[in-house]
């Protein structure tokens, strides 16, 4: 006889119910009037329990072990040190699952191997060993953890010593309700615990109001960020109001670097959407009228409304893709093509400026086609194009309520994000404000130079520092100006200073940390996080 599968056992304990349970029926009215008849009456009755209870068991087996399935980690390559990156979460509705096991599927998209738990299991060997991890939790009540999360917040606030885990990169996905005063509270307790062990973050944490799907694309495309694989289908489209591009300015001509421009946006659907300082601009990107030709010619159609539906999609290039769609009609191909997927943005302005500014670089993809979104923005759509973008609350990286000095450290297109809190601070003509910016050579990659420096002549701006890192033979960096002005930083913030990083997160981000550790100490940085005093916007 061939081995039991769960299934097969179900149905045979379903039989065996049913007929216990059809015994007893039959059998009822004629063994109640009988001692002997009540004692087998009880029997089966005990039997229909048993196998009830039987069936409970295995079903419930039957669906953990499915649930093992999905968590396993599948179809991905893992790290050079070959350990798959590590999600972990902690759900009380079943989202934060729901979530966490969406992040592995985009990142196995992406070649990733991935390892997805419940908090609950996580031990320290599970945090040790991994080079990578995600955390997606959620927070009940007034800042709780969820039920089943409920040991491992106790193993966070154990006085017991821990172990470093200096080796570790992390994200956290914080799920909340900003109607609670305690938002997000065990999603910033968990990345707090696991800063203090010296565990470093891969970007700052995204918090997520009521299932916000803008927040939810902001970590989609941090996802896309790690794994390399930022073509992947939004999962929620933005809903994206019209603007025109009004301006399209070269900031850096005869760079060594690739091209980058000022653009002005100018909102075509009014009333326009209201932002402040810190905020961001997701973006709908267009393929090029090349593209979309050269793909319809592959295929033989034709037709301008099926063209300017094919500008938003993502359009295969293999041959081999392109066969497994010949003879499809338009519809057919628009439902088998996905959608492009946006890009972010940080604003450079204010609303009281009149447009919506940025400073895009424009990026290569793999096969030195221009970037999906730097491409549209800086190359294919014309001047006085309409552009489809979408404002988004970025509170992470608001100004300080107070007037508190604000140091400012950024590189590159980072200096957007960083230039709109300067423009804020000068109309409330707070001028306790510090720049510390990169870029490659002073001669052609000083953004915005006059502003700046009528900021500065205008007392607006009370220090500057500059680091073109190639303008000598010892490449200069920001965070080498951090070092050299490292008094002069913990006077700033001994008198209240905030820190605000806007820029590349490989290179910059780190150094930046790493020369705040070195010249703050690991515990006043981490507290400053915790006050709201260093805030990052890097990508």
């Amino acid at each position: 006889m061939g081995k039991l599968t769960s299934s097969t056992s179900l149905q045979w304990l379903a039989v065996l119910a049913a007929a216990a349970l059809a015994g007893w029926g039959a059998a009822r009215g004629q063994l109640s009037n009988s001692a002997h008849g009540r004692w087998l009456l009880a029997a089966l009755v005990a039997l229909a329990y048993l196998v009830f209870c039987a069936v409970t068991v295995l079903k419930h087996k039957r669906r953990q072990r499915e649930q093992e399935r999905l968590w396993a980690a599948a179809d991905g390559a893992a790290a050079d040190d070959g350990i798959p990156l590590l999600i972990a979460f902690a759900s009380q509705t079943g989202f934060a699952e729901q979530l966490a096991l969406q992040s592995a599927h985009s990142l196995r998209k992406g070649g990733m191997a991935v390892r997805v738990l419940p908090l609950a299991r996580v031990g320290e060997d599970d945090l040790r060993s991994a080079r990578q991890a995600l955390f997606v939790i959620s927070t009940t009540g007034e800042g709780d953890a969820p039920d089943a999360a409920a040991g491992f917040a106790r193993r966070m606030a154990s006085a017991q010593a821990q172990a470093s885990l200096a080796d570790l990169r992390f994200g956290v996905l914080a799920l909340g309700d900003r109607s609670y005063e305690r938002y997000c509270a065990f999603g910033h307790a968990l990345e707090n615990w696991l800063r203090r062990r010296h565990a470093q973050p891969l970007f700052d944490p995204v918090e997520v109001d009521n299932g916000d799907e803008g927040a939810l694309r902001h970590w989609q495309h941090q996802l896309g960020v790690l794994s390399g694989h930022s073509d992947d289908a939004d999962w929620s489209a933005p809903s994206y109001s019209r603007w025109r591009l009004a301006e399209r300015r070269l900031l850096n001509p005869g760079s060594a670097g690739d091209p980058a421009f000022h653009l002005a946006l100018t909102p075509l659907d009014l009333p326009a959407p209201a932002w402040q300082a810190g905020d961001i601009v997701e973006i709908g990107p267009r393929n090029s009228d090349v593209e979309v030709r050269q793909f319809m010619q592959g295929l033989s159609l034709s037709g301008l409304p099926l063209a300017q539906a094919l500008a938003g999609r993502m359009l295969p290039r293999a041959a081999g893709e392109l066969d497994d769609l010949r003879g499809l009609d338009g519809e057919a191909l628009l439902a088998r093509l996905a959608p492009l997927p946006h890009r972010e943005y940080s604003i450079a302005s204010l609303p009281g400026d009149g447009s919506l500014d940025l400073l895009v670089r424009r990026m290569r993809q793999a096969d030195g086609r221009p970037g999906i979104g730097s491409g549209w923005l800086t190359l294919h759509a014309p001047p006085g194009a309409e552009i489809a973008a979408r404002v988004r609350a970025n509170s992470g990286f608001h100004a300080p309520p107070d007037d508190v000095p604000l140091i400012l450290i950024g590189n590159g297109t980072g200096l957007a994000g960083l230039r709109a809190h300067l423009r804020a601070r000068a109309a409330a003509g707070r001028g306790r404000n510090w720049l510390v910016f990169g870029e490659r050579s002073r001669a052609h990659d000083y953004f915005h130079r006059e502003e700046i420096e009528a900021w500065q002549a205008q007392g607006l701006l009370e220090r500057l520092d500059l680091a073109f890192s190639r303008d000598q033979a010892r490449r200069v960096y920001v965070q080498d100006k951090l070092r050299e002005a490292a008094d002069t930083l913990r006077a700033w913030v001994a008198q209240g200073a905030c820190i605000y990083v806007c820029g590349s997160l490989q290179g910059m981000a780190a150094g930046v940390a790493d020369a705040l550790r070195e010249i703050l100490g690991e515990d006043a940085l981490i507290a400053l996080s915790e006050q709201g005093r260093y805030r990052r916007d890097v990508y």
